[in-house]
């Protein structure tokens, strides 16, 4: 079961654009502006101070995207946010085309080979650049190349499992 209640991690800011306090802004969404119609957005500063964003504007810059976000009027209420974090919850984003996951949505399952050997549970992903890769802890880590059909035989969040064709022992 999808658990929709959970925040994405959808962009994080990478310091000050300019002297009037716009921010320049790595965006985890696809296309990188989609970010903007998302609400509500969460700014978590890095001292795990949190707030509800209103009247976010963006757009898109040479290098990425620019926001800016009301009462940051300067460069160095803006350089003071480098590193701050933009969340918004699962249940706002559009549901994934089919054969597509979102990562948060894998986080959790249950890892069990094809011939029924557990092999624990997917802490997190990380992209390689060729291919997703699940972090699987168990009675050890390991890393499984999320791929379809090839290692990947099946997802299944109602029964909260992911299928691998995988050697126990590698």
């Amino acid at each position: 079961m999808i658990d929709t209640g959970r925040r994405i991690l959808i962009g994080r800011v990478h310091g000050a654009f300019g002297v009037r306090g716009e921010l320049k802004i790595e965006s985890f969404s696809e296309p990188p502006q989609s970010l903007l119609k998302y609400a509500p957005l969460t700014l978590r500063d890095g001292r795990g101070n949190e707030r509800e964003l209103e009247g976010v504007r963006g757009r898109v810059a040479a290098k990425g995207l620019v926001m800016t976000i009301p009462g940051i009027e300067d460069r160095d209420s803006a350089e003071a946010l480098r590193g701050a974090e933009l969340y918004v919850p699962r249940s706002v984003l559009p549901p994934p085309a089919p054969g597509e996951y979102y990562w948060v949505d894998l986080e959790g399952l249950d890892v069990v080979t094809i011939d029924g050997v557990v092999l624990g549970r997917v802490s997190h992903l990380v992209s390689t650049g060729v291919n997703d890769v699940l972090v699987v802890e168990g009675e050890r880590e390991r890393m499984i190349p999320f791929k379809e059909p090839d290692y990947v035989t099946s997802v299944d969040f109602d029964a909260g499992r992911i299928t691998v064709d995988w050697d126990p022992e590698f």
